[in-house]
Parts: C-alpha cells; structure tokens; sequence
C-alpha cells in the first residue's frame, strides 16, 4: 500500500501531514510513503530528513497522486485536484464536512473514502488522531501573541529599581 504526503498548496499552510518519524512508523508496517518534493518545508523538515526515514520523494505531484492508495493532507483538495484522484483510494485530510458539501458530494461522486480527522471524538481512544486538541492548544498560544503585539503597552507585571509596571487588562473571549 502506497501512502502519499503532497505539499499544502493554501496560502499561509506552513504544516504537513506527516513528520520524518510517523514516515518510519508506517514503514516499520511494510507501509510505502512517497512524500511531495518540498512537502515538509514549510515545517522545517527537508527532503533529506524523508528520505532518510526511508520514503521516497516525488517531484511530479500527478504522479504522486496517481499512484497513491492513500493521500494523507491537511486540507482537503479542490475540485481539479479531486479529479486527479484515483478512484477507490482513501482521503484523509481535515476535511470539515459540515462546510465542504461540495468536497464531500464530489469525492463520493469520484469513488474515493475519506477521513474527516477534524471530525474524530476527542475521547482518549482517538487522542492520537484527534486534531482539534493540538491545533486548538497552538491557536491558544499564537492568539495571545498577537494579542500582545497588537497591544499600545507592556502585558507582564514588571518590578524594577525604578518601579512598576502594570500589566494591561485583558478580556479573554472564547470557550473550551
């Protein structure tokens, strides 16, 4: 079975959908990976990295395609890529279904199984694919970091010899 990482094509998307060691994982499973010349990048991992944990790296993203049995991604394909996609082979992708119907219809119309891991139960069975938990727990971290940029003055309580500093008044909006 031949697993396939293409590089994220959306504007901004620095992640990829498998790390170096997941590659050695899967290939421990007699599992092949062919990962996207330029996939892991975006995420500091380079060609060399995959290629020392053993997968093979495609500089024809068609071709990758074509010859997967799996396509592993992050975010879901668009329509042209979908129809590049063999019949019969299995998406897994955060493919948030409730938004994309026009995604889902058409890799239901083309044959093609998918994985929603954006719609895994955040229970401790599914903890390893859960992708909300890790992402959440990042988006937590980066919005307060922005917020702090985006703030006129100093966040953290500072005492010095020539006084103090007052933190800023923060409200928080948000739940979980």
């Amino acid at each position: 079975m031949r697993i396939a990482v293409p590089r994220e094509g959306s504007p901004g998307e620095r992640r990829v959908a498998l790390v170096p060691e997941s590659v050695r994982r899967l290939l421990r499973r007699e599992l092949e990976v062919a990962v996207e010349a330029g996939a892991g990048a975006g995420a500091f991992f380079d060609d060399a990295a995959y290629e020392s944990a053993g997968a093979v790296i495609v500089g024809d993203r068609p071709e990758l395609l074509r010859a997967a049995d799996v396509v592993v991604m992050i975010d879901p394909p668009g329509p042209e890529e979908i129809g590049r996609l063999r019949a019969g082979i299995v998406l897994v992708c955060v493919l948030n279904p409730e938004v994309n119907t026009d995604i889902v219809r058409a890799l239901g119309l083309r044959g093609i199984t998918s994985f929603a891991l954006d719609a895994m139960p955040r229970i401790t069975r599914a903890q390893s694919m859960d992708v909300r938990s890790s992402q959440s727990t990042v988006a937590g971290y980066k919005a307060v970091l922005l917020a702090a940029e985006a703030m006129a003055k100093m966040m953290p309580m500072m005492m010095t010899a020539a006084g103090t500093i007052r933190p800023a008044r923060a409200l928080v909006i948000g739940a979980g």
